[in-house]
């Protein structure tokens, strides 16, 4: 019997090659429009404490900004909740539960309500990056094209991913870092044929194409350092565990959040984000570092001035104000407060090793970037997705060896401790709350069952 993979690629079949890259091409444009319009809109929405300021100041500028991201935070959760429960949170665990058979994208919901509660949320200053909804809006896209267009179930799951490296091309101008984590994060649900391989690839890079375009609305988190001594790798390789055991500690905190939500949202419908919108908040005023997805606030502490006392402070606010917003219910991913966390630790364990081995060598933004890809690897378990990620949104191609260190490192410490990929831990509370059994077997990537 013919493999059902392998007979997709035939010679003969050209023709059908060349109809699915147009429709993978398609996709990318789509979801490059799109997503890049979603971030024009986050990043307009994301200055209303600024114009809030103009009107009042003081306690009553913390009190209103409280008021405002609470009721943002609750239209949100009110809006995914009514119209696609399944539009909350990243949107990554949902692409894979199908790329199994075991979700459905139902994109007539999901792409307004990602599209519109997703840019509510993000804009209100919750702790949430704007790729998981654009990972999503991607792969709604593919869903979409493949019911207009007759195409195999193979091919089905393969515009899944095509659709969801777009999404993630858009939101971070990382086409390579796109690509490889479709490769890497779902290689037991994609199925790998010419066909499906080159659309990821065509769907990606035309979504980078499209931002671009548009305005270059993917984060701009250049910072350049020179390449570390290569006696410092070991240096490297302990930052690498420290992430490890972060990255573990991270998922059970966003899993034990989303529990706890669970409980509180049992006994009164509304209370958990009500509250986390009122923090988020008070915290945009108070202490604006605090919160917001983190592109800025990569940026702002790669320029320097922070010590050591706040960059532990900021980490702990930052895991506090993660964990709960993501819980809270709205659409939203974790990859750059995932950033934005581990430069504060990354930075933090450079200014520590600075004391410890004082030298002219150590600059303790190398720490940084590696602690970038680091915490990544950890809590993704992709430490190749890691390594191309922090290059291509830094530009710090001389850190290739550290991160490869610091990568590596940590994701083999996760591993040793019992850490399993966050994706993986989502989808299973997903299929659980659905009433699915999580052990129970979709479709591999050969497309049987």
């Amino acid at each position: 019997m013919d493999n059902p993979i392998a007979t997709l690629d035939r010679p003969g079949h050209r023709g059908a090659q060349m109809r699915y890259i147009a429709l993978a091409s398609l996709t990318g444009i789509l979801t490059g429009a799109v997503g890049s319009v979603f971030h024009l809109m986050i990043d307009r929405l994301q200055t209303w404490p600024h114009l809030l300021s103009a009107y009042v100041d003081g306690a009553s500028l913390v009190v209103a900004a409280a008021l405002i991201t609470m009721c943002i935070t609750l239209l949100a959760v009110y809006v995914v909740r009514r119209y696609a429960p399944e539009a909350g949170g990243s949107g990554v665990q949902e692409i894979e539960g199908a790329m199994q058979g075991l979700r459905v994208v139902r994109w007539r919901r999901v792409l307004p309500v990602k599209f519109f509660a997703g840019i509510a949320a993000v804009g209100s200053g919750l702790v949430l990056g704007r790729e998981g909804p654009t990972i999503h809006i991607g792969a709604s896209f593919s869903a979409a094209i493949t019911d207009f267009f007759k195409v195999s179930e193979i091919e089905r799951r393969g515009m899944l991913g095509a659709g969801a490296a777009a999404g993630l091309a858009c939101a971070f101008d990382a086409p390579l870092a796109a690509v490889l984590f479709i490769v890497e994060e779902t290689r037991r649900q994609f199925p790998y044929t010419f066909r499906t391989y080159m659309g990821v690839i065509v769907a990606a890079f035309l979504a980078t194409v499209m931002t671009q375009i548009i305005g270059g609305t993917a984060p701009d988190l250049s910072m350049l350092v020179d390449s570390p001594a290569v006696w410092m790798l070991p240096a490297f390789v302990l930052l690498g565990c420290l992430l490890g055991v972060l990255g573990v500690t991270l998922n059970a905190g966003l899993l034990w959040t989303s529990a706890l939500a669970a409980r509180v949202n049992a006994r009164a419908s509304y209370l958990f984000p009500a509250v986390v919108g009122l923090a988020i908040g008070a915290l945009f005023i108070v202490m604006p570092m605090a919160v917001t997805g983190g592109d800025s606030v990569i940026k702002s502490l790669a320029a320097g001035g922070a010590g050591l006392k706040i960059l532990l402070m900021l980490a702990v606010l930052r895991f506090v104000t993660m964990v709960t917003s993501y819980s809270a219910g709205t659409p939203g991913g974790i990859f750059a407060p995932m950033l934005a966390l581990s430069m504060c630790v990354g930075l933090a364990f450079g200014e520590v090793m600075t004391f410890a081995l004082p030298h002219d060598a150590m600059v303790p933004l190398a720490f940084g970037i590696a602690a970038m890809g680091g915490l990544f690897s950890a809590s993704v378990r992709a430490p190749v997705v890691g390594v191309a990620l922090t290059l291509e949104l830094t530009g710090s191609y001389t850190m290739v060896m550290p991160l490869i260190a610091t990568c590596v490192t940590a994701n083999m410490v996760a591993q040793w401790i019992g850490g399993r990929p966050i994706y993986d831990l989502l989808l299973e509370k997903t299929l659980m709350q659905a009433g699915i059994d999580p052990g129970k077997k979709g479709e591999d990537s050969t497309g049987l069952a």
